[in-house]
């Protein structure tokens, strides 16, 4: 497994040879289940995804971000509707933890795939759950924020769903395996702006706090600034920057689902020394068909390793997470 540097932990994945079978998919497959096993964090050149629609969506949330607190408020979703946006220090998701802090230094803005009624029945939306499947929160500026973020979706959603196959081949499942598990997923796309500080945080106040991340896999793109962790028993080490790459990392979701075999990894965003400039990320928290059931994958227990947890949903799952962070 190749490592960007001797210090860092954090492997890098060239998908290069994983868009067609054969021995150089299998490669890749095998680099990537030994960084599920070991960290559950990863870093992928070679993805596939263009350039215009990663700088289009930083031009777009950067102007978005860049309005008056009053015109941003306007786009904060309805009581129990996890989308639109939501103010700096209005969550801590070191709360997912059960552990108490200052609220983070984040503002976000977070938009799913429910504007049609169709796609949001198939996948899940019944009685009782509409706050859940409700259509996205579109501000009017920038202009073609909505087309953006859209277009920028669609990608994830690709890369996403072949990610997923190689995770299949790499837990020595048939690679379609999941294929019927995340065919309505739920996921929820969330960019994450750090405002320019000017004033110190207050004590144990982060950017984000430490916690796991809730679902299947999340893909991330950042602008490059430092600030991203991962723990490595009682060690933070920094996740490297590689131009034209994003972050993989799994979540419990996934961690649960292989009876922990695959790990999820705490990290965080701290405000690194003397660098209190803002920052801006964009994180694909990929999760399953709402309804879909999630027990231990076969190939993942056995005799001297049994199940350890009990059969939930997705929808379940990710609703119990989403009430403890936000505020």
């Amino acid at each position: 497994m190749r490592s960007v540097a001797s210090d860092v932990e954090v492997p890098l994945v060239d998908l290069a040879g994983s868009w067609e079978p054969g021995p150089s998919r299998d490669a890749v497959a095998a680099r990537l289940r030994e960084a599920c096993e070991t960290i559950g964090f990863l870093v992928i050149t070679n993805h596939g995804i263009a350039d215009e629609p990663i700088a289009d969506l930083e031009r777009a949330a950067r102007g978005f971000f860049a309005l008056p607190l009053d015109d941003k408020l306007a786009s904060v979703g309805p009581p129990g509707v996890y989308r639109g946006y939501t103010p700096s220090e209005g969550s801590a998701l070191a709360a997912s933890r059960d552990v108490e802090t200052p609220p983070d230094l984040c503002e976000t803005y977070t938009v799913n795939r429910f504007d049609d009624p169709d796609v949001a029945a198939r996948a899940g939306l019944r009685p009782g759950r509409e706050a859940f499947f409700a259509p996205n929160v579109w501000p009017p500026e920038p202009a073609d924020f909505q087309d953006v973020f859209t277009t920028y979706y669609a990608a994830m959603e690709a890369l996403a769903g072949h990610l997923m196959r190689l995770m299949a081949l790499a837990l020595d499942l048939d690679e379609t395996w999941f294929d019927d598990k995340i065919e309505h997923h739920i996921t929820n796309l969330t960019v994450n702006h750090y405002p320019e500080l000017d004033r110190p945080p207050l004590p144990g106040q982060l950017r984000r706090g430490a916690h796991s991340d809730w679902g299947s896999l999340t893909i991330l793109h950042h602008d490059g600034q430092p600030g991203l962790q991962v723990q490595r028993g009682a060690t933070w080490t920094d996740v490297p920057v590689v131009p034209d790459s994003f972050v993989v990392n799994l979540g419990d979701l996934m961690a649960r689902w292989t009876n922990d075999r695959w790990v999820s990894t705490m990290h965080r965003v701290v405000v690194p020394p003397d660098e209190r400039g803002d920052r801006l990320s964009v994180a694909f928290f990929h999760q399953p068909t709402y309804d879909a059931v999630i027990e231990c994958i076969p190939t993942c227990a056995s005799p001297d390793d049994p199940p350890k947890y009990p059969t939930t949903t997705s929808g379940e799952w990710i609703l119990s997470m989403l009430g403890k962070t936000i505020y």
